[in-house]
């Protein structure tokens, strides 16, 4: 269902709910990349291109990796780039694995109780 757009009642359609959902977990996932390894903000795009559903933009991207860093979650580098401009390497700092925990625990939660919701739900 990919790609598929379907409008509702209210004129909402699935594509502009799978936006709006992509927005909404779009730190906990930036966050998820991190942790791996450290990397730099174009990787973090590519990255998370490899996985249905994910796919964000580096306008969505950056954003989130500017307000991560402020909020002290992810320690910032700088090293000369083998192309191009100098390169900014994220690394998640302890304040920062513990948001991406606590992160995870919610998810955890909401996505088992939706996947209990669907249990018997017509296909």
């Amino acid at each position: 269902m990919r790609g598929t757009v379907v409008t509702s009642e209210q004129g909402i359609t699935v594509g502009a709910w799978e936006t709006q959902l992509r927005k909404g977990v779009a730190e906990i996932a930036v966050l998820a990349v991190i942790a791996r390894e450290e990397t730099y903000g174009y990787r973090i795009v590519e990255v998370l291109r490899e996985f249905e559903g994910l796919a964000l933009s580096e306008s969505t991207v950056y954003p989130v990796l500017t307000r991560l860093a402020n909020d002290g979650l992810l320690a910032v580098r700088t090293e000369a780039s083998p192309a191009g401009p100098r390169r900014r390497y994220y690394s998640l700092t302890s304040s920062g694995q513990r948001r991406l925990y606590d992160l995870q625990e919610s998810w955890q939660k909401v996505s088992g109780s939706l996947a209990t919701l669907f249990k018997g739900v017509a296909r």
